[in-house]
């Protein structure tokens, strides 16, 4: 892959993943505290496994892409095809990274199962914040997620093409600040759009 190549990869998923904290109301981390918000069945103890597991998860998708994809040859023809492959599990794995905490976090206890369905037209009158579903730290800090994801997928195309270069603080805090614009956005549009069109609910 070409520099051009690769910069627009990582410009195209940065802005996705800047994004998608604030678009989707479905759990990205499994974050402790979200399990007894939510109601579901989960103890204190395996709700702080589970929010482990995942970041250990996260450091070993960080190591495999770097080696995955940081050590992959891009070079014509076959190889090129094996290139891309080999980016194509890796976002694929991203993509499964961040759609299993939605499972653990989605089932409801046995109580709520158990409680009689709320009527549709009560539900559509309802019309609940559309702020509501996450707090704006689990969002941050999902956005934290995606910026460790975008970065990685960086590094791993700069190894990839021969010039990888050690980077201080000051990168990472300009690369973070660029990151949280990209999700200027998602941030107007679930804080302040959608708010509009729904007065009257709390801030």
């Amino acid at each position: 892959m070409s520099l051009t190549g690769a910069s627009w990869v990582v410009i195209v998923c940065a802005l996705v993943m800047a994004n998608l904290p604030f678009i989707c109301n479905r759990p990205l981390a499994p974050w402790p505290w979200r399990a007894s918000a939510r109601n579901v069945q989960v103890n204190s103890g395996l709700a702080w496994l589970l929010c482990l597991a995942f970041l250990l998860l996260l450091a070993l998708w960080v190591w495999a892409t770097l080696w995955l994809v940081g050590g992959a040859f891009a070079g014509g023809g076959g190889l090129a095809v094996l290139f891309l492959i080999k980016l194509l599990v890796s976002v694929a794995a991203a993509g499964v990274l961040l759609w299993l905490p939605g499972l653990s976090l989605g089932r409801r206890s046995r109580a709520d199962e158990e409680r009689p369905a709320e009527p549709v037209a009560s539900r559509i009158a309802r019309r609940p914040d559309p702020a509501a579903g996450k707090p704006f730290v689990d969002r941050f800090l999902e956005v934290l997620v995606g910026y460790i994801l975008v970065g990685t997928l960086g590094f791993s195309f700069e190894l990839n093409l021969g010039n990888a270069f050690p980077q201080g603080w000051e990168f990472y805090a300009v690369t973070l600040a660029l990151f949280l614009v990209l999700g200027y956005p998602g941030f107007v549009w679930r804080y302040m759009l959608k708010r509009r069109h729904h007065p009257g609910r709390g801030a």
